[in-house]
């Protein structure tokens, strides 16, 4: 692997590149993987907007997805089976799979380590299991959920982060050295630092919303946007994640993202179905752009041409101009599309260059 070229990666994938010739691949502009939760990877080549195959994960229910920045491994979390599979995108073989925990949800994949959401488990870690929280109405009991720092290298969790309620979108800061944490039940932000999981700080949500869920940082580290699902709105913080401004949105956003300059701010809405455009600086609208059904997660290419936004329940990739902010294609992708990132790294709702 390591005197593969970088244009070889772009092969990967494919257990489908038994039928293409390596050359094909050549030019090309690198891949988008798409994860199914009832299914598992379908491969897009991004030079012709084409499903070209689909890696096999041996796992059910996979959601969240991410790719090494060498794009050697992709890596899934898979719902039903409580583990993460590590794919070797240069076979398109399964590697190794890692058991996680329940319910284990997002990704976000640095350096060699894999940052992995999910509900509790005694069995994902070593520390024994905390004491349910209760929540602020007394109402019921809440257990905290994980973050699992995964060494993919070894196969094995080196780090269980002990997080607040339903810990679901994951960040870092610019520098590497912190991990920001949504926590939908809590509705709360919690600041973690990366090579311990020691928690630094906890913002508290709850005056402004419920159901933090996508976090994003833009691109110069100075700003963060996060959605508010059950809130129909859109927080933005500066870098000491205090309050700058609350952005309405339409109904159910989920995933966020700045484009790679941090001049717009783009926000998928479920229930609105439809992806919303917002001026980074002056926080108004540009436009909304219809969409699918269920669309929770989007990439932009490599070259930052085109948008590819996932649409679960109406099974498409929605494929929309950067620049014109209009729809161009839809690429039909059965099996409930849950999430997508690109190699080479682009921004997008669920990774970053």
């Amino acid at each position: 692997m390591s005197s593969m070229s970088k244009k070889n990666y772009f092969l990967i994938a494919v257990a489908l590149a038994a039928t293409l010739p390596v050359s094909s691949f050549a030019d090309n502009k690198g891949v988008a993987y798409v994860s199914n939760q009832e299914g598992g990877v379908t491969v897009i080549d991004l030079e012709t907007m084409q499903p070209k195959g689909t890696l096999d994960i041996a796992a059910k229910g996979p959601r969240g997805i991410g790719v090494t920045a060498d794009g050697k491994w992709l890596v899934t979390a898979n719902k039903d089976d409580g583990n993460i599979s590590v794919v070797n995108t240069a076979t398109g073989k399964l590697d190794k799979q890692i058991f996680i925990g329940k319910n284990p949800e997002f990704v976000r994949v640095q350096g060699n380590m894999a940052y992995v959401t999910f509900e509790p488990s005694l069995q994902a870690g070593a520390s024994p299991q905390p004491a349910p929280q209760k929540s602020e109405k007394g109402d019921e009991n809440k257990v905290p959920g994980h973050v699992a720092i995964v060494d993919l290298v070894a196969g094995k969790i080196i780090v269980d982060i002990v997080g607040k309620p339903e810990t679901e979108g994951v960040e870092f800061t610019k520098d590497g050295n912190k991990l920001i944490v949504t926590n939908e039940s809590d509705n709360s932000i919690s600041v973690h630092e990366v090579s311990s999981g020691k928690l630094l700080n906890t913002i508290s949500l709850a005056k402004y919303g419920e159901r933090p869920r996508g976090i994003k940082a833009s691109p110069d580290g100075s700003m963060y946007v996060t959605t508010l699902e059950f809130s129909n709105k859109m927080l933005v913080l500066n870098d000491k994640f205090e309050l700058i401004k609350e952005v309405p949105t339409g109904k159910t956003p989920y995933g966020v993202s700045f484009d790679k300059e941090g001049k717009r701010v783009f926000v998928a809405e479920n229930k609105e179905k439809m992806l919303q455009v917002f001026d980074a600086k002056t926080w108004e609208k540009i436009k909304d752009i219809p969409t699918g059904d269920r669309c929770w997660h989007f990439t932009f290419t490599p070259d930052n041409q085109h948008i590819l936004l996932v649409c679960g329940r109406s099974n498409e990739i929605v494929v929309i101009d950067a620049d014109r902010l209009e729809v161009t294609k839809r690429i039909s992708n059965s099996g409930l599309p849950w999430g997508i990132v690109t190699y080479p790294k682009s921004m997008g709702s669920l990774d970053q260059p």
